[in-house]
């Protein structure tokens, strides 16, 4: 597994970061707690790579939401890429295979299957050198079914992950806790005695303390994957939209391709069937932590309809709009309410509205529910927060569903990122330059007389 004494990152960790390595490095119990976008990702795969090199761990595992499974996938395979990680799924066997292996160095699970599968886990009677919560407040009541399934792992370590670890009341640690050591915190706690008690349990930085360590824009792309309904709606719609466009042949158009492309983006961010929604769960949990640490949001859509759906979706956000069917009498009033109201964290904005002349630097967060296709106007948007002058650092976090359109798409964009004018760079009028036609049709396998479209002149 290690063929190198040499570890070697992709990027060069900040100052706050290797200190947060070394904080859960020398730590059987812990809470890395840091404010969203500073990277308590990469500081937890750092130290776990660490610690299998130092010969001290052998078996992890790690539970997170399951829209974040695919993420983590992709974080090790950036920051520790010769750790074999193994994604605990399938049937009731094949899971039961993988619980009872004791050669996997790292598994990942969602939560509700950890849940499902506590029998098979306690059969299996495996001890985990270390057991990795994400987004940690998932357990805050300890008497939930979920925490008791996961305090049941049999451990050596244990560490939690969370912006948040207290939401409502200071029972929200101490259920945190009972996870991290079992009755070491209880309710009849004064303040100051869980302040002492956790003190060196603890880690947390914000923004605004590490600002001088930080660039002006930290990027997030989360890849997150389509919960059950949406993947059967999407591969439906895929699948007949892609025999359709096959059966015209040499007569298809760039507006065709259009048509199914956005008909598949809508699909990823609201089932049209039930509503699901995998990015709005995520959002959810994000904005949890922007709103405990008081800081402001601005949720980007470039469709009107999604940011209604959004706003019906965190009502506890108490959100405002801002798009082109607020009437532009009110529009000055909805950006004074935003910044002048410290109830009010979160700003649902389309695209074509907040790419022009607004100021709202005062934001530091912003989320792009969905991505445009020009990259410009997307910068555009993101620039509302992000000015010269701006105090403290933006997080910019793209929602992009996993194996779906969004995903090819994004690759494409990321390559060719110089170009202006990409697919459908008007909604009302699809452009024909930007990427070639090749590059256009190539998002799907389409045909026509046994030959690849793309392979047409």
């Amino acid at each position: 597994m290690f063929q190198s004494s040499t570890i070697e990152f992709p990027f060069s960790p900040f100052a706050h970061q290797y200190s947060g390595i070394a904080f859960l490095f020398l730590r059987h119990s812990a809470i890395l707690a840091d404010e969203m976008g500073l990277g308590k990702t990469m500081q937890t795969i750092t130290t776990i790579r660490l610690l299998m090199r130092s010969g001290q761990l052998r078996r992890t595992l790690l539970v997170c939401p399951k829209p974040l499974v695919t993420n983590w996938v992709k974080e090790f395979q950036l920051w520790a890429p010769e750790l074999p990680v193994c994604v605990v799924t399938g049937d009731s066997a094949k899971r039961g295979f993988f619980w009872k292996d004791r050669e996997l160095p790292i598994r990942i699970a969602n939560y509700e299957l950890v849940h499902r599968d506590a029998s098979l886990m306690a059969d299996a009677d495996v001890e985990y050198d270390l057991v990795v919560l994400d987004e940690a407040q998932r357990i805050k009541n300890r008497h939930s079914a979920t925490s008791k399934s996961i305090c049941s792992i049999a451990r050596r370590r244990s560490w939690a992950l969370t912006g948040t670890p207290i939401e409502n009341s200071s029972d929200d640690l101490v259920g945190i806790f009972e996870f991290l050591s079992s009755g070491y915190l209880n309710s009849g706690m004064s303040t100051r005695q869980l302040r002492t008690a956790v003190r060196d349990h603890i880690l947390r930085r914000t923004k605004s303390e590490v600002l001088k360590d930080l660039p002006p824009l930290l990027h997030r792309d989360e890849l997150l994957a389509l919960n059950e309904d949406q993947r059967s709606t999407y591969e439906q719609a895929e699948s007949a939209g892609v025999i359709t466009l096959n059966q015209l042949g040499q007569s298809i158009t760039i507006q065709h391709v259009f048509e199914l492309v956005l008909r598949l983006k809508q699909i990823c961010n609201f089932d049209p069937r039930t509503g699901h929604s995998a990015k709005l769960e995520r959002l959810k949990a994000d904005l949890g932590e922007v709103i405990a640490s008081g800081q402001k949001a601005i949720v980007f859509s470039q469709w009107v309809r999604t940011i209604e759906q959004i706003a019906e979706g965190i009502p506890r956000a108490n959100p405002l709009q801002y798009h082109g069917r607020i009437p532009s009498s009110r529009r000055d009033a909805v950006l004074e309410e935003f910044q002048s109201n410290p109830d009010r964290h979160v700003l649902l904005m389309s695209y074509g509205t907040g790419s022009v002349g607004l100021n709202l630097q005062f934001c530091r967060y912003v989320f792009l529910f969905d991505q445009w296709w020009n990259p410009a106007v997307e910068d555009q948007a993101i620039n509302r927060a992000h000015r010269i002058g701006s105090i403290g650092s933006v997080t910019v976090t793209r929602m992009i569903s996993e194996n779906t359109i969004e995903e090819r798409i994004n690759e494409v964009l990321l390559a060719k990122r110089e170009l202006f004018e990409t697919i459908l760079s008007d909604t009302s009028q699809p452009a024909a330059g930007g990427l070639s036609r090749e590059e256009i049709f190539g998002l799907f396998d389409l045909r026509a007389g046994g030959q690849r479209l793309t392979d047409v002149a």
